[in-house]
């Protein structure tokens, strides 16, 4: 592996290969009688909703399930698979984006209007979400029904799925309108919400199913379970600090938190540090859409010094997870969750 840039190049050519040959066979799927109105539909929704992201999540799962196989070649067919499962995740994500942004009423999504804002589209994106979520067992069902962790993949991804809509669910009700209470919100909460909404279908469900791959009972890993867990949180309050301290031209998007109200860690945190003073402060303009609101909420941050907080929260969280790993008994488990750790820690984006 001489030149390892060119391998990681490869790979993600092989990955975005896969995809054309699993949306074919999507698109011919015996079960349904396609029309080429059909067809076409179906094909310009999965090609503006599945494969626009970083693809940071379908990747990981080839780089999670290499490094199990410590330094061996994969071989066509392990690519394939491995890459498949990553489109999985991919297509599930799709399936939450789709249908959060018309939850969240949200206007733009990677860069270009949010699938539901496109002329024509509309509330028929709702069943568009719906058709990708269905898509996933027709994917693991063609191309793993053989294998003998056939049962725990199925049984993986709808576990994973049920978490990740219970915790849409706290957040949204959370969040109610006509409801605004800062005084629900808390560390527990923030952490509650994260971990199901993000951290289960973002850390875990890559590395779970590289391992799977790999032949482990996911029983056996609850450690990497945790730690990965903990890996989400983290990358979670890293997002909550840029949508406020981050540069938009590098993070590609304009933080709101503020303005939705958003149980965001810098809230809870500028919550356990203000004075009352501060509080009052902090519970008049927090919420609001008006950008002189927004500026008050900024300056308080400034003021209680929470970029400095973070820095003491990003130190110590990585120190945490790194002694986590190094616990570890088997080198090429750890290997995988340091080069999680190894991609997220302090990133600018």
């Amino acid at each position: 592996m001489a030149n390892h840039n060119g391998q990681t190049t490869d790979l993600r050519e092989a990955f975005l290969g896969v995809y054309s040959v699993l949306k074919s066979e999507l698109l011919n799927d015996p079960a349904f009688e396609w029309t080429d109105a059909s067809r076409e539909w179906v094909e310009r929704m999965l090609d503006y909703n599945v494969p626009g992201g970083k693809l940071n999540r379908g990747l990981s799962v080839i780089d999670s399930y290499k490094l199990l196989k410590e330094g061996k070649d994969l071989t066509e067919e392990e690519v394939f698979l491995a890459s498949a499962l990553g489109w999985c995740i991919e297509w599930l994500q799709a399936y939450f984006l789709v249908l959060d942004d018309i939850m969240d009423n949200s206007h733009t999504r990677r860069g270009q209007p949010c699938w539901f804002r496109v002329p024509k589209v509309g509330m028929i994106a709702v069943n568009d979400g719906i058709i990708l979520r269905n898509h996933i067992p027709r994917i693991l069902k063609k191309h793993f029904r053989n294998k003998p962790y056939y049962v725990d993949l199925v049984d993986l991804f709808n576990e994973v799925e049920f978490q990740t809509a219970s915790g849409q669910m706290i957040d949204l009700i959370t969040t109610i309108e006509g409801e605004k209470d800062l005084s629900k919100y808390s560390l527990p909460l923030h952490r509650r919400i994260v971990q199901y909404k993000t951290a289960y279908y973002s850390f875990y469900l890559p590395v779970a199913c590289a391992l799977l791959m790999a032949g482990e009972n996911l029983d056996n890993h609850v450690n990497v379970k945790d730690v990965l867990i903990d890996m989400g949180i983290y990358f979670q309050v890293q997002d909550d600090y840029l949508d406020c301290f981050g540069e938009p031209e590098k993070i590609g998007k304009i933080g709101t938190d503020i303005e939705d109200f958003k149980c965001s860690w810098l809230v809870v945190q500028a919550l356990e540090h203000c004075n009352e003073e501060q509080k009052k402060i902090l519970f008049e303009h927090y919420g609001k859409p008006d950008p002189a609101d927004v500026a008050k909420i900024k300056a308080l941050y400034n003021e209680i010094n929470l970029q400095s907080i973070f820095t003491d929260y990003e130190s110590k969280s990585y120190e945490k997870l790194n002694s986590s790993i190094e616990s570890h008994p088997s080198k090429a488990v750890q290997a995988v969750l340091k080069s999680f750790l190894g991609k997220i820690y302090k990133r600018q984006k």
